[in-house]
């Protein structure tokens, strides 16, 4: 069959994003001798004009929609992403009677609304090579499509659970042409994943719908592999999009050594999650070239921290912040004020607290995004912040009741004014 990929996202925020979920499933359909041909919508003006021409000369059997952002998860002056996605959808269906699948992690956290809301036919929640895969043989022989973990089907019964991909050899690294392109440059950023899901479970986190609890770790002679490639393609900037590189520590420490070993020269970033961090795994992250962590403390209060699920307490990220910082790997740090359990007292702590630890950029969130099957959204559903039947997917924000929102504003300006890299949103 032919199948056209499409990623809507049309959002660059910080820096440009490649739509590297849907290479995956690019890969996966083409090894099963699949035609693909996919669309990435970033930097494409007229898009209804070259997603139409696309359409008219590849002649698609099937079409899949990757939708990546909902929102832009800031509370002042939202932008809902997701209504731009939806334009896209409404447009395909207008010029092409194929079949509309919807994939991607905006789409895994809010599957039965978004479906309900436009013009598709079917969507996959969770991870998509298995599952598109199973799609397009059961649509080549003309056989009903129950039955396939995680599909939904408008109008059609509920969808079987989801199943994780266990075995992630079975989907190997997708080809650069997928990720990549013809134009790449030593200074284009080029996302890696080698590790899936997330068993921190944070009580406000949509991971768990998008990639599920189950961590699972590619082997890493492949990955090394695949960056080698990637420097030989002329790239030489990336950005692991694993949601904690640093767990476990082991993989981590294995991954960095087999770069170093390598000889590969690479300058790359990360997210890490400020527990289990010793010296010996951050002088290997440097030698093996990283400059530069994200580093979510979320606040600097431990009760708030424990609300929050966290493993790691205060203490845990002055050590983390202090070893970086000794190896001259540049810190983004991340704020949430007015989770459950904050107090004045706690944000003016947490504040103080990131102040004097002088971070590279430090980004202060005021309010929370709430988001399905979270304990942050029980706990809003208790304090009647939102509806019991509210599905979430237009924007709704968490605030403690016990603090007002113009003070933390004013607070965290108050604070941001001291310090010019800091950005309150």
């Amino acid at each position: 069959m032919k199948v056209l990929l499409i990623s809507a996202n049309r959002t660059e925020i910080n820096m440009r994003t490649m739509p590297l979920g849907l290479a995956f499933v690019a890969q996966a359909v083409s090894d099963r001798g699949h035609g693909v041909k996919m669309i990435d919508c970033v930097g494409i003006g007229d898009i209804e004009s070259y997603i139409k021409e696309t359409i008219d000369a590849f002649g698609p059997d099937v079409i899949g929609i990757s939708i990546r952002n909902i929102d832009d998860q800031t509370m002042v002056n939202t932008r809902f992403l997701y209504l731009d996605d939806r334009d896209i959808i409404a447009f395909v269906r207008s010029v092409s009677d194929r079949p509309i699948i919807l994939g991607g992690a905006g789409y895994s956290m809010f599957p039965d609304a978004i479906l309900a809301d436009c013009d598709a036919d079917m969507g996959i929640e969770g991870e998509g090579e298995a599952a598109l895969c199973m799609v397009l043989e059961k649509l080549g022989n003309r056989e009903p499509l129950d039955g396939i973990p995680g599909l939904h089907i408008k109008g059609g019964p509920g969808a079987r659970k989801r199943e994780l991909i266990r075995d992630t050899e079975n989907f190997p690294l997708p080809d650069l042409r997928y990720i990549i392109g013809p134009a790449v440059t030593p200074d284009t950023w080029v996302p890696v994943q080698t590790r899936r899901g997330c068993a921190m479970d944070c009580s406000y986190c949509s991971t768990a719908s998008i990639e599920g609890r189950t961590l699972r770790k590619r082997p890493i002679a492949p990955v090394v592999a695949w960056l080698d490639r990637l420097v030989k393609a002329g790239a030489g900037q990336l950005y692991f999009v694993d949601n904690t590189f640093n767990l476990p520590p082991s993989y981590a420490l294995s991954l960095c050594r087999a770069i170093t070993d390598a000889g590969l020269q690479l300058k790359w970033r990360c997210i890490v999650y400020p527990w289990h961090i010793d010296e010996q795994l951050v002088s290997a992250m440097a030698a093996a070239g990283c400059f530069e962590i994200s580093l979510g403390s979320e606040s600097a209060d431990d009760e708030v921290l424990r609300l929050m699920h966290k493993r790691f307490r205060r203490e845990d990220v002055v050590r983390a912040f202090g070893l970086f910082k000794k190896y001259g790997i540049m810190q983004m740090g991340f704020l949430m004020l007015g989770a459950p359990g904050d107090t004045r007292k706690s944000v003016e702590d947490t504040l103080a607290f990131a102040g004097s630890l002088d971070y590279d950029m430090l980004k202060v969130t005021v309010g929370i995004r709430i988001y399905p099957n979270t304990s942050l959204a029980d706990e809003a559903r208790r304090q009647g912040i939102i509806k019991a039947d509210d599905n979430l997917l237009e924007p709704r924000f968490y605030i403690t009741p016990d603090l007002d929102e113009i003070w933390i504003r004013e607070m965290a300006a108050k604070y941001a004014a001291k310090h010019p890299n800091w950005i309150v949103g």
